[in-house]
């Protein structure tokens, strides 16, 4: 019994480990949500690899564009985060509360990165200032 017990738990580990771990894949693979973003805002042309992360329970998506931009979703095809480096997410990714806050805030600054963190929405500034905002895109504090 002893040896049935720890051969099906050697097997199992052997599963887990097996379907887990980072791996690249062809575009069409992601979820459809994640490939209808990514066609909205940029061009599918400028996809230069898309990665996925495979865990036990779940799957994660990280697309990385020509011009350096990573894109991530989850497993079901949904905006995690947005770098873009220097350049402006496109507003669009934005919620207006979170671009109007920033406008009027931060006049002359734009949006380099923009995700979700545990349960709270951050915003990098093009000139280094962190943002945090609510599930409700309501500004929290300047992180540091």
């Amino acid at each position: 019994m002893k040896k049935t017990i720890i051969s099906a738990l050697l097997v199992l580990t052997t599963c887990f480990t097996a379907c887990s771990g980072e791996k690249v894949i062809p575009y069409l693979e992601m979820p459809l949500p994640a490939q209808r973003l990514i066609e909205a805002h940029f061009s599918k042309a400028d996809v230069s690899v898309v990665m996925m992360d495979r865990e036990i329970l779940s799957a994660d998506y990280e697309v990385r564009l020509n011009d350096g931009t990573k894109v991530e979703f989850n497993g079901d095809g949904e905006l995690t985060k947005i770098d873009c480096g220097t350049k402006a997410v496109p507003e669009a990714l934005i919620p207006e509360a979170v671009r109007s806050y920033v406008a009027k805030t931060f006049p002359k600054t734009f949006i380099t990165e923009w995700g979700k963190d545990d349960r709270r929405w951050k915003a990098e500034l093009n000139n280094g200032i962190d943002l945090e905002f609510n599930n409700k895109y309501e500004f929290l504090r300047i992180d540091d």
